[in-house]
């Protein structure tokens, strides 16, 4: 029962923890991107033009975003540069997309951002290609 409510942790449980965050995260992303990148000539027309980029442009950075940069984030490598994009894409879906609907249409991305930002906060973890090559 002492072990429940103690607030200490092991290097084994933050690294088990990192792991399940990161490969979980990346593995719930990548069938958003896998699904624009398969039907990008369908989306491209309707794409949201974000910062004058073009519809085109912009979802082939979803797309970078959504599956290539989750791919590497399962993998663990170059995690945090790789989820600068993905805090990108997460916030431009959550405030812009579903103007800061935190609790209603934008609840998916909310729960995205705060893992990603925790993430980038902590790092992958040991059990990561970066973390194997400390």
């Amino acid at each position: 029962m002492k072990k429940i409510f103690s607030i200490n942790y092991t290097n084994w449980a933050f690294t088990l923890a990192m792991l399940l965050l990161r490969v979980s995260m990346g593995l719930l992303m990548i069938p958003h991107g896998y699904d624009k990148l398969v039907h990008f000539s369908k989306y491209s027309r309707d794409f949201m033009n974000f910062l004058g980029l073009g519809s085109t442009v912009s979802l082939a950075l979803v797309v970078f975003a959504e599956f290539f940069c989750a791919i590497f984030l399962i993998i663990g490598l170059f995690s945090r540069i790789v989820l600068i994009p993905l805090i990108i894409d997460v916030c431009v879906v959550l405030f812009i997309a579903h103007k800061a609907d935190f609790f209603g249409d934008g609840e998916h991305a909310a729960l995205f951002l705060a893992g990603y930002l925790t993430l980038l906060l902590c790092g992958p973890g040991k059990a990561s290609v970066d973390g194997m090559t400390r």
